[in-house]
């Protein structure tokens, strides 16, 4: 029988094995977020460029991806500067 220390914490409580889980997914996902918006943006910019028979909407939508993606990372790193992450 194991017998956890008074001092530890469990796996659930913050400290615990599992916020370092949540923390390393949060940062992946801020790695993620440019070059899936990115990526996003151009497929949907091409298939629009087919159908509406133009020549500018990828270009758009890789802009508009990447500043998805910017506003994605802002608003992650403001929400975790005001939980007092680190």
């Amino acid at each position: 029988m194991t017998h956890d220390a008074p001092n530890s914490p469990k796996p659930n409580e913050p400290g615990g094995a599992l916020s370092g889980v949540a923390k390393a997914q949060s940062v992946a996902a801020l790695a993620l977020a440019i070059p899936v918006g990115c990526f996003a943006g151009i497929l949907l910019g091409t298939w629009l460029d087919r159908h509406f028979h133009q020549h500018w909407m990828a270009v758009t939508g890789l802009f508009l991806g990447a500043a998805a993606g910017f506003i994605q990372i802002f608003t992650s790193l403001a929400r975790i500067s005001k939980r007092g992450d680190s």
